[in-house]
């Protein structure tokens, strides 16, 4: 297996992730956001996906959502927002597909933002973004 994407940009208000092999650009995909997705999350349960400096901590190949790959959240700024609002800031934000029994949808689960605060992709997409992006790639995300 050969891991080449080693960094991630995400654009929530176009609803667009690019992927990177070193400064080269190696795909754009269209993705779905978390139901609420105006604004940094600040505490589990909102419903927000995260804004910031991430890296991928882990891979699921059994998720609930056809595949996953775990983003870091919550970061010293997550924490530092979430106590300051005396409220656990929650975790287990994913790049991850379609929900399984449900990938019939296809590119058509984008046309709302449908997640907890993750990221979602087609199966066909998240197959190759498992298969492609390293360990410990750098995700950033963008309002």
């Amino acid at each position: 297996m050969i891991y080449s994407i080693d960094h991630i940009e995400i654009y929530k208000s176009e609803r667009l992730m690019l992927t990177y092999k070193g400064t080269e650009l190696f795909k754009r995909y269209r993705i779905a956001l978390g139901k609420q997705p105006i604004g940094a999350k600040e505490i589990e349960g909102d419903n927000k996906t995260p804004e910031g400096t991430y890296f991928i901590i882990s891979r699921n190949a059994n998720s609930r959502f056809h595949k996953n790959l775990g983003i870091s959240y919550p970061n010293e700024d997550d924490l530092e927002r979430a106590a300051q609002l005396g409220l656990p800031a929650g975790g287990d934000i994913k790049i991850h597909g379609i929900r399984n029994g449900q990938g019939w949808k296809g590119r058509f689960h984008r046309l709302r933002d449908w997640t907890a605060g993750c990221i979602a992709v087609t199966n066909e997409e998240m197959d190759e973004l498992f298969e492609m992006v390293a360990d410990g790639a750098t995700v950033i995300i963008y309002p």
